[in-house]
């Protein structure tokens, strides 16, 4: 009886040769799709670098040059021979004085509100309190107000104070107007932590104080430079809380002084960009040390 071995039509025979692995047949590549350019984009991107660019080079460029040449030549033009007389006058004009009270009124408006925001924001988020709640509700609310519509009210807590003409004058009312947008930011920050560490610290035995300095404080620090950063720029560029509650040149600020310096020396443009520079200078460095948590931290809360 004879058995039938052919192959039916077709069918592919594979053969296997003792101690030779089987060839296995490769997958296919996908072709790597080309990226088309964001033309839209690229645009937009040159559109800004236009107007960023244009204001800095006019501001640098005129602290280089002297009156004549600022007069001759033209605003854009570059400085034919450029000079540093301008900073010296600057500083022969004021210019430390109105720095450090600057730097006084920033550091103790960003120590404030990182101290009273951080426990407010931690309370927001792990307490379960109807009152807390309606606070924070409250609270919010004093996103919408600006500081225009209530420097009367201010002024007069000021005077009845008696803080008038003080530096305490400029501290409070700024870290207050604040404090609605730190606390926000920090509690958005906050609620990216796991539940579970929270529950973990507590079994161990770690009071709220222990879980606060270290659990919270650590895992918030992109929120809190964040935060830093952005009341920072607010203190230093303050100019309403500064005109309205100071009076005299010893407590004046920094861009109170700017206003005076360019009334004082009038059409002396390269001195005034020039104290405008220097102005600009702790803003960058700040800019410089924190730009890696700022947009983590402004992020922070928004995938959950």
């Amino acid at each position: 009886m004879t058995t039938d071995t052919r192959v039916p039509t077709g069918a592919r025979r594979t053969t296997r040769m003792p101690g030779r692995p089987t060839r296995r047949t490769r997958p296919r590549r996908r072709p790597v799709l080309k990226r088309r350019p964001d033309l839209a984009g690229g645009a937009a991107a040159a559109v800004w670098l236009v107007v960023v660019a244009v204001p800095l080079y006019y501001v640098v460029g005129a602290s280089l040059r002297t009156r004549s040449d600022y007069l001759d030549t033209g605003p854009f033009s570059p400085p034919s021979h450029p000079v540093l007389s301008n900073y010296g006058t600057v500083f022969d004009s004021g210019f430390g004085h109105y720095l450090v009270n600057n730097v006084l009124v920033t550091v103790s408006v960003v120590a404030m509100v990182l101290g009273l925001a951080m426990p407010a924001a931690y309370a927001v988020v792990r307490s379960r309190s109807r009152l807390v709640s309606t606070g924070f509700s409250v609270l919010l609310m004093g996103l919408a107000i600006p500081a225009q519509a209530t420097i009367i009210p201010v002024y007069l807590t000021i005077t009845r104070l008696r803080l008038y003409d003080t530096l305490a004058a400029i501290v409070l009312p700024s870290a207050a107007f604040a404090l609605p947008m730190a606390i926000l930011v920090l509690s958005s920050t906050l609620r990216d932590i796991p539940s579970e560490l929270y529950e973990a610290m507590t079994v161990d035995g770690a009071g709220a104080a222990r879980v606060f300095w270290t659990l919270v404080v650590p895992l918030t620090r992109p929120g809190l430079i964040t935060v830093g950063i952005y009341t920072a720029l607010g203190a230093w560029n303050g100019f309403l809380f500064p005109l309205v509650l100071t009076q005299s040149d010893t407590k004046r600020t920094l861009p109170l002084g700017l206003w005076n310096f360019q009334g004082q020396h009038g059409i002396d443009v390269p001195a005034t960009m020039a104290a405008v520079v220097l102005s600009l200078l702790p803003l960058l460095g700040a800019y410089l040390v924190g730009r890696r948590h700022l947009l983590s931290g402004l992020t922070a809360g928004f995938g959950k």
